[in-house]
C-alpha cells in the first residue's frame, strides 16, 4: 500500500492528523493556505506542497480537514485545485464537517472524473484525536472505504461505514446534534451551580458520580470551569455545525426545537467574543459578564 498522504488543512485537527500519519509511518505532503502553520509541523518531517494542485501532483491519497464544503469544493475543484494534479488512482477523504448534500454532490462530480471520495468525518476533540479516541464515520462505496482502512486506522481504531456518500457528513451532524446538546446542559448546571454558590470543582464531581454521568463531564467539565480556555475545538465551527443540523431537519421536516436554541445561544456567545474559545465556553452566555 501506498505510504504516502496528501495532506490538506494543518488547523487544530489537521496537525493533529499530521501527528498521527508520521507515528504510523506514513510519508506527509502537506499544505495549508496559513502558511506559518505549516511552520510549526516541519520537525514533523512533512514534504511542503504550493497548491492543493501540488499535493495531487505529490501523493495519490489526500487528505482534507477544513471548516466547510465552501473550502472543500474550492480547494478541490477551484483555482489550483486537487482536481487539475489528480489522475485516475487519486482518492480523496474528506474529514470536513460538511453541507451532506454537498458532499454527495461533489463526490458525483468526481466519480464522473474517476475521481473516488470517501467522506470520513470525525468525531472528537483534537486532543482526543492526538489520543486515538476519535471516531471516523465513513460514507461511500464499501471497497473504496476498505482500501482506505490503513489511512483510517491511523486516524483511530474506532471506525464505522455508514453508507454511500453523503451518510458520513449527516452521521457526525447527527452526533453533534446530540453531543452540543449534552454539552449545553453541563454548561446551564455548572453555572447554575456557581450562580447558588457551590464549587463548580465539586459540583462536577458530583454530577460525575451521579445518574446524570455522561463522558462529556470528563472531556469539557474542566475547560468549562475555565470558560474555555484551552482551545480543542473553536466555538464558532459548533456553531456552523448546528446551523447544518437545522438544514437538515428542514430538508427532513424534523422538528428540532432545542438545536433552534442552541443556535441562538451559539449565536450570542461568537456576537460576545466567544467564537474562538473553545467550545465549552457556551458557559459563558449562562453567567454574568466578568464573572470567574
Amino acid at each position: 500500500m501506498n505510504k504516502e498522504i496528501g495532506l490538506v488543512g494543518l488547523g487544530l485537527l489537521g496537525s493533529v492528523l499530521a501527528e498521527r500519519f508520521v507515528a504510523a509511518g506514513f510519508r506527509v505532503v502537506g499544505y495549508d493556505i496559513d502558511a506559518t502553520r505549516f511552520g510549526a509541523l516541519a520537525a514533523l518531517g512533512l514534504l511542503r506542497a504550493h497548491s492543493p494542485c501540488d499535493v495531487a501532483q505529490k501523493a495519490k491519497r489526500i487528505v482534507l480537514s477544513l471548516p466547510n464544503s465552501d473550502v472543500v469544493e474550492t480547494v478541490v475543484e477551484g483555482k489550483d485545485g486537487i482536481v487539475f494534479g489528480a489522475t485516475s488512482e487519486t482518492v480523496i477523504i474528506d474529514t470536513t464537517t460538511a453541507d451532506p448534500v454537498r458532499t454527495a454532490k461533489l463526490a458525483e462530480r468526481l466519480r464522473e472524473r474517476g475521481i473516488a471520495f470517501v467522506d470520513a468525518t470525525i468525531s472528537g476533540s483534537s486532543r482526543m484525536a492526538r489520543d486515538g479516541q476519535a471516531l471516523v464515520m465513513a460514507g461511500g462505496d464499501a471497497e473504496a472505504v476498505k482500501r482506505q482502512s490503513d489511512i483510517l486506522n491511523a486516524v483511530s481504531p474506532r471506525m464505522f461505514h455508514v453508507g454511500p456518500n453523503g451518510k458520513g457528513a449527516e452521521t457526525k451532524l447527527l452526533v453533534n446534534l446530540v453531543l452540543g446538546l449534552n454539552r449545553l446542559v453541563l454548561a446551564e448546571g455548572l453555572a447554575m451551580g456557581i450562580r447558588a454558590g457551590v464549587a463548580p470543582e465539586k459540583l462536577l464531581e458530583v454530577l460525575k458520580a451521579s445518574a446524570a454521568y455522561s463522558q462529556i463531564m470528563d472531556t469539557k467539565g474542566p475547560n468549562m470551569i475555565a470558560r474555555g480556555a484551552t482551545v480543542e475545538a473553536r466555538l464558532r465551527q459548533h456553531l456552523k455545525d448546528v446551523r447544518l443540523v437545522l438544514e437538515m431537519g428542514e430538508r427532513l421536516s424534523a422538528r428540532l426545537p432545542l438545536s433552534r436554541l442552541h443556535a441562538e445561544l451559539l449565536s450570542e456567545a461568537v456576537e460576545a467574543g466567544f467564537g474562538d474559545l473553545d467550545n465549552s465556553a457556551i458557559i459563558n452566555v449562562f453567567l454574568p459578564t466578568g464573572s470567574q
